[in-house]
């Protein structure tokens, strides 16, 4: 006979406690521990293994007549990127993002534009199946071959899609949402979330079932639920997007299958998810060369360069100590290019606040954005624009070198078809003159020469 019993789970991390308090003493969330019923059985240890328990690796695997899963290419190809490659047949993908940012769109787009299978289901507990075939029906999607239901019990989900052929697609949306009646807690606790995904990860694993589930996520902006979700599962995409524009972009934080530094790029409209082709040109799109404070970067997301713009403002402040606010790039590495500059070019900040914006709503993390940071924060200081038509990429270290980036020939490839003539980056990249005709390579050494870019002079 099982024995039950009360405990009290923080919702935020997870942690146990023997009574209920306000604030959690390891995350320190107020309200966050609630009490739940568990169940404490006798384990069973007598379980029989079978002869073919172990698979041998090299011809015997072949043999047996098992062989590695193939992937499952969809008719979206920044999906394909991100995942690299499709979707692979076992796996289980978490998908998580903010509410409205478009994931049940792009999960209902890739259901019925067919992914190479014969039979797919998309299980919602969230909304009713004719509230599903509504969104479907604005978006002008149809399938036969796609499956919708609506159940919020992982027994009845389990027992439904028990008979799907290996290959098939199934969508979970949302796992904070469904909830077994073998745990006395509410769906969205960590006990219901841990157990219902732990279903849908051994059913996926042992009926070969390609599994897509659809995560909240909290004010912080992580997946709600334990942080062990993440590990159970194989691939972990987050989508982003600033509701001031209609791009959104699919990142990529965990894949067992590919890689984890690619993104996809799309177009929130009337009709549902677009993709975008050439990521550069919208984000270049309202892209100015006569005002001071704006200068272009080459970067590189995955294996993909993509073109943005960097703006930057530098105004007097009559506060003792002056502002350094960032939006899309990190803004302690911003406080730091702001040191260097006061440091080694000798220009005075101690008066000035200085913000900085990355347009379109996209995010910066690598180092290589510094080059092009620094050089709209001196043509606004000084009020000079940058050279027409010039791009910026390279890293900066703190005694004001430029240091090498990775995947230089990218960058300027990718700068050169977009029509622009001058790039400004290390002089460590190597000559790249016979493969690059139409755009100039300027090689500077350190941040003291962009002052002499703009023609003035610090006095």
């Amino acid at each position: 006979m099982s024995k039950s019993m009360s405990r009290f789970v923080c919702q935020e991390c997870g942690a146990v406690t023997s009574k209920w308090v306000g604030q959690c003493e390891i995350c320190k969330g107020w309200n966050s521990v609630i009490e739940e019923v568990v169940s404490e059985g006798r384990a069973t240890t007598d379980c029989p293994v079978k002869d073919d328990f172990f698979t041998a690796l090299g011809e015997d695997a072949e043999e047996s007549g098992i062989a590695p899963s193939g992937r499952r290419i969809t008719n979206i190809k920044e999906l394909n990127r991100v995942l690299g490659g499709g979707l692979v047949d076992g796996s289980v993908i978490l998908l998580g993002g903010s509410p409205g940012i478009g994931k049940s769109t792009i999960l209902l787009q890739v259901l019925s534009r067919g992914a190479g299978v014969d039979e797919s289901v998309y299980i919602s507990a969230e909304e009713s199946v004719n509230q599903v075939l509504l969104r479907a029906h604005r978006l002008n999607l149809s399938n036969p071959k796609l499956k919708i239901a609506s159940s919020s019990n992982i027994h009845q989900i389990i027992s439904a899609i028990s008979e799907l052929a290996s290959g098939s697609i199934v969508v979970i949306d949302s796992i904070q949402t469904i909830g077994s009646d073998v745990i006395q807690s509410p769906p969205g606790s960590i006990s219901q979330v841990r157990f219902c995904t732990q279903e849908l990860v051994n059913f996926a694993k042992k009926n070969t079932v390609t599994m897509i589930i659809v995560g909240h996520i909290t004010k912080d902006g992580a997946i709600a639920g334990p942080k062990t979700l993440e590990h159970m599962v194989d691939c972990v995409l987050y989508f982003e997007g600033d509701r001031s524009y209609d791009y959104r972009i699919l990142r990529c934080e965990k894949n067992r299958f590919g890689p984890t530094d690619e993104i996809g790029v799309f177009s929130m409209t009337g009709h549902g998810l677009e993709e975008v082709s050439n990521p550069s040109a919208a984000f270049l799109s309202g892209y100015n060369d006569d005002v001071s404070g704006v200068a272009v970067f080459s970067g590189i997301e995955g294996t993909r360069p993509i073109l943005s713009e960097i703006q930057a403002l530098v105004s007097h402040t009559n506060i003792a100590i002056p502002r350094r606010s960032s939006v899309g790039f990190d803004a302690n590495r911003l406080a730091m290019l702001v040191a260097v500059l006061s440091n080694r070019c000798k220009i005075n900040f101690t008066n000035r606040d200085v913000y900085l914006n990355v347009a379109g709503g996209l995010k910066i993390t690598e180092p290589a954005a510094d080059l092009a940071v620094v050089a709209s924060i001196i043509s606004s200081a000084f009020q000079k624009a940058l050279p027409k038509q010039s791009v910026f990429f390279g890293e900066i270290s703190l005694s004001g070198e430029i240091r090498q980036s990775h995947l230089s020939f990218a960058r300027i490839k990718e700068s050169q078809k977009l029509g622009f003539k001058e790039i400004y980056c290390s002089h460590k990249i190597g000559d790249h003159s016979n493969e690059v005709h139409e755009i100039e390579i300027r090689k500077i050494k350190s941040i003291k020469e962009i002052i002499n870019i703009i023609n003035v002079s610090n006095k």
